[in-house]
């Protein structure tokens, strides 16, 4: 049962994040071989001043060995 939470500054529409989530779902399915209705996608819009305490520090700094895809910046402290 896939689930994935999608982090992302503010101001995308929500056709962008339908047609996000129907593409991710439809990735997962293919690749994980599991059934669509299994899948869910959650978006949530971080504004960009609150991104580095909200995701960077909370997600992404503690979890770093476990990304399959690290992003191109860091924040040094």
């Amino acid at each position: 049962m896939p689930h994935i939470d999608i982090k992302c500054y503010a101001g995308r529409t929500e056709a962008q994040k339908k047609m996000l989530a129907e593409k991710i779902t439809k990735d997962v399915v293919e690749i994980f071989e599991t059934e669509e209705s299994s899948v869910s996608v959650a978006i949530h819009d971080v504004l960009p001043e609150e991104w580095k305490e909200k995701v960077w520090d909370s997600e992404i700094a503690p979890n770093i060995g476990e990304l399959y895809k690290e992003p191109g910046y860091d924040y040094n402290d």
